[in-house]
């Protein structure tokens, strides 16, 4: 083998190894520590850039005491209402998401809410295999490295819920006039309502989607026994 060849080898391989121990060491340390940002703002940011119409990025962290249970319970039966079971990747959803489309339906999406949490989090939008693949290694580590209770407190203080509007407490005040402790079951079933489509759906202005979402939402949270499935976390 070529001198140069191994040269690039022991290179690449020291750079895999690194990038490596980065990553564990970035989401070993958000375990603990408050976050106040995430790729997809960064993201945003850089899209508000490029267009020429800058916008501002708001986004409050608030401790798991500080958000509502509603909503907790909300996200959950709108998103992934099989989160305290899986270990990151619901492949119940998944294979029934295929199904669907090699029966002629619509390719849906079947991202837990670990994923949706690495993705917002450690990455960008979008979907190709390179993201997909850094989404699965990120779920993984969280879902190794991180509790439950921690991987929904950091998803609801950073996911994306306006035109630069991210976490709880800043939508809850964005749409409602109230802080993310106070939000009802009305409320919080509307802002889960909108996840799938935050930038174009409104939580204060529901539109008959919407408002029928929100209903079925809160349907589901009855059957999930409101706030008390949040012990199983």
């Amino acid at each position: 083998m070529p001198e140069w060849v191994r040269r690039t080898a022991r290179v690449l391989g020291f750079a895999l190894v690194g990038w490596v121990g980065l990553s564990i060491l970035l989401v070993l340390m958000f375990r603990v520590v408050p976050v106040f940002g995430s790729m997809v703002m960064v993201e945003r940011k850089l899209e508000s850039w490029a267009s020429g119409e800058s916008i501002d990025i708001d986004q409050q962290w608030r401790p798991w005491a500080e958000l509502s249970d509603n909503a907790k319970v909300a996200v959950i039966a709108a998103e992934d209402q099989r989160f305290p079971e899986h270990h990151g990747f619901d492949f119940h959803q998944i294979r029934q998401a295929i199904e669907s489309s090699l029966n002629g339906g619509g390719l849906r999406g079947a991202s837990t809410i670990s994923q949706q949490t690495a993705k917002n989090l450690f990455l960008w939008t979008g979907r190709n295999w390179l993201r997909k693949g850094l989404e699965a290694w990120f779920t993984l580590l969280i879902e190794t490295l991180w509790p439950k209770q921690r991987i929904l407190e950091v998803y609801l203080n950073i996911v994306e819920w306006d035109r630069g509007v991210f976490g709880l407490e800043a939508a809850a005040q964005h749409y409602f006039g109230v802080s993310a402790a106070r939000l009802n079951v009305d409320q919080a079933s509307r802002l889960a309502a909108i996840l799938p489509n935050p930038r174009e759906w409104s939580a204060s202005r529901p539109g008959p989607y919407t408002q029928r979402r929100s209903a079925w939402i809160r349907g589901q949270m009855r059957n999930l026994g409101g706030s008390a499935y949040l012990d199983r976390l």
